[in-house]
């Protein structure tokens, strides 16, 4: 299997699964049993309730959107409440990423964005080519991003962890003033697929803050095996603040 089928096979999964998910939080207001107003009741209570998401995360959603998939699934079936196509199709054609390849195997020094510019003198102005961030990852997957020594090249400012909760970077940032008081965002970042795993907003510049942010990570994404921490511009504050 090429690695466009298995991310077709991925993607079809995913948008099984939201279907589903869609279908059993919409299946007793989608009686056709029921009265305008019965079901109006069931989809107001659905839509102030947070329900645990198809991929775990706690999620809610709006009366329209509720309202939406029933209509959709009274229109089309189960096929109706997936997502559409757009999120199944890979934003880069396979023949595209085939030819990236080989134009890495053909000279392995080649980095990611030379190859996206021969990419686009070959593509021509008028056909969108994949970003140089985007062939980083796919020679990464084809494990064509290595040395004739075999071994990983060497890193040089940005870097990148190989899987998620691998490495998570924790800082604060300056916010505006709320209440004539200064705000701090504390927040955590996943150094491979760069999300925010965890953040929160607060008044002080502290540690205490930074580990409610730390919490909020862990509580949705579990433990990361490192987390990197710049502590040089927190005061330490006691427990109790």
């Amino acid at each position: 299997m090429t690695e466009h089928e298995r991310d077709s096979d991925r993607r079809a999964g995913k948008a099984r699964d939201i279907a589903l998910f869609r279908y059993a939080l919409i299946r007793s207001a989608a009686d056709p049993a029921l009265s305008s107003k019965q079901r109006g009741v069931l989809v107001r209570a659905l839509a102030q309730a947070e329900h645990t998401g198809p991929f775990g995360r706690p999620v809610r959603y709006s009366r329209e959107s509720l309202d939406r998939w029933i209509r959709a699934w009274r229109a089309g079936g189960f096929e109706a409440l997936q997502p559409t196509a757009r999120y199944l199709e890979p934003r880069t054609e396979a023949a595209v990423l085939e030819l990236a390849a080989a134009l890495k195997r053909e000279v392995p020094a080649r980095t990611a964005a030379q190859v996206a510019a021969i990419l686009t003198a070959h593509a021509g102005p008028n056909r969108a080519t994949p970003s140089a961030r985007t062939l980083q990852r796919h020679f990464a997957r084809l494990e064509l991003n290595t040395r004739p020594d075999g071994r990983p090249p060497r890193a040089f400012g940005r870097f990148e962890a190989e899987a998620s909760n691998d490495r998570w970077t924790g800082d604060a940032l300056h916010g505006p003033a709320v209440g004539g008081r200064k705000t701090y965002l504390f927040a955590f970042i996943d150094d491979h697929s760069r999300a925010l795993v965890g953040y929160r907003w607060g008044h002080s510049e502290d540690t205490v803050r930074l580990e409610a942010a730390l919490r909020a990570g862990l509580a949705a994404r579990g433990v990361p095996k490192i987390v990197y921490v710049d502590y040089a511009d927190l005061r330490i504050m006691p427990i109790s603040a």
